[in-house]
């Protein structure tokens, strides 16, 4: 193997960049964690599985028409989605073994989109910032920034950020907006919010949604199950849940309640405070191009040996 200065200058430099970027990102942790941010509370019991969150947010986000139309949710519902490029949100159908007084099984209805999380593992995972966490509560993606490494596809516990593969001249991460530029305004509502005939969507600060959620568990004990998805979920998120049966039945992905990126940051740290991982990388950078350099050479000694 001949491991030349070319690549060896490749390596380094990789690893100078991921040096610098590091100990930025893990300093700057707890500045993108909001004290009070927006949210919204989904009530899975109020869902009527209308679709018309998904209309209200294919329109806003002036997305493509979908390939079987809002209108035809029975045959929408045969199969489990998940958000993607061409959807930032759906709404998926569970029976859970629930019955009416005839018998008839009886559905649940669960929309899913960007859960927003407080201390986000995207934004932790994104090397140039084109992902932050604003102080009204959204994940923001800035498309002038991204470089489409995708890492934060990679990072996400819930699986939501999507890329366009199908875009090959300026393919961008997809996902639900928090429609940023109607929140911000004063008075601003998410569209599948605004647009839920049912008030399944429940839009405010988040602490005041907390307390809503806790009250319709105190007082409907037997209607929900005792437990506010997201409200420790990965450290928090913005979107917030109630259900009548546990969250696993309905879909929902089992994350751990610390924030992800504090375990990886604390490693970041760890490793880069003192530059010891560093020194000892190019080391070792440095005694296998000696070792291959030499071999190389002992090698090309020995062919002229037996030339001559």
């Amino acid at each position: 193997m001949n491991f030349g200065r070319r690549v060896f200058l490749k390596i380094t430099g990789a690893a100078t960049f991921s040096v610098a970027a590091s100990p930025l990102s893990a300093d700057s942790r707890q500045s993108r964690v909001p004290s009070d941010p927006l949210g919204c509370l989904v009530d899975v019991n109020r869902c009527n599985g209308c679709r018309e969150c998904e209309a209200a947010c294919s329109e806003i986000n002036e997305l493509q028409p979908p390939d079987q139309p809002f209108s035809l949710s029975d045959l929408v519902f045969e199969t489990k989605r998940r958000p993607d490029a061409k959807a930032y949100t759906v709404v998926n159908r569970y029976f859970t073994g629930n019955r009416d007084k005839q018998g008839r099984p009886l559905p649940l209805f669960v929309k899913i989109q960007c859960m927003h999380c407080q201390d986000a593992a995207c934004v932790s995972a994104c090397l140039t910032g084109a992902l932050t966490k604003k102080e009204n509560g959204a994940v923001h993606y800035d498309v002038t920034k991204c470089i489409g490494c995708r890492y934060c596809m990679v990072a996400c516990p819930f699986e939501i950020p999507a890329y366009e593969y199908f875009n090959p001249v300026t393919p961008q991460i997809r996902k639900c907006t928090f429609c940023f530029d109607t929140v911000s305004k004063e008075g601003g509502v998410p569209a599948c919010a605004k647009r839920c005939p049912v008030e399944a969507i429940t839009f405010g600060k988040r602490d005041t949604l907390l307390q809503i959620a806790r009250k319709r568990l105190t007082e409907n004990p037997g209607k929900y199950v005792d437990r506010i998805f997201g409200e420790k979920e990965v450290g928090g998120t913005s979107w917030l849940y109630i259900s009548p049966v546990p969250f696993q039945k309905i879909g929902f992905l089992r994350v751990p309640d610390k924030a992800l990126p504090r375990l990886s940051e604390r490693v970041q740290h760890m490793l880069f405070r003192y530059l010891w991982s560093p020194i000892a990388l190019f080391g070792i950078l440095g005694g296998a191009m000696y070792a291959f350099g030499r071999k190389h050479k002992q090698k090309q000694v020995e062919q002229n040996g037996d030339r001559t």
